[in-house]
């Protein structure tokens, strides 16, 4: 018998999408660092890999977080 038991964090009723195996769960299934969610809705989740792609791509063009250009006027001394 296991003195500690690994236990995985969520609850029944929230969907997650396990990153692992590529599929929706309800509940705590999968490690949390295999998975993305909580999600409120199942349809929500079925769609983390698309939401995750919308995001990642409107941060990549966002202004505020992507460094100012090399100015043309400075001296190359």
């Amino acid at each position: 018998m296991a003195l500690f038991k690994k236990r995985t964090v969520g609850k029944p009723g929230e969907w997650y999408y396990c990153l692992e195996h590529k599929k929706v769960e309800e509940g705590p299934e999968c490690p949390a660092k295999d998975r993305f969610g909580p999600y409120t809705t199942r349809a929500e989740a079925e769609h983390a890999m698309q939401t995750a792609r919308d995001r990642n791509l409107e941060w990549e063009n966002d202004p505020k977080w992507h460094d100012a250009p090399a100015s043309a006027t400075e001296d190359d001394d």
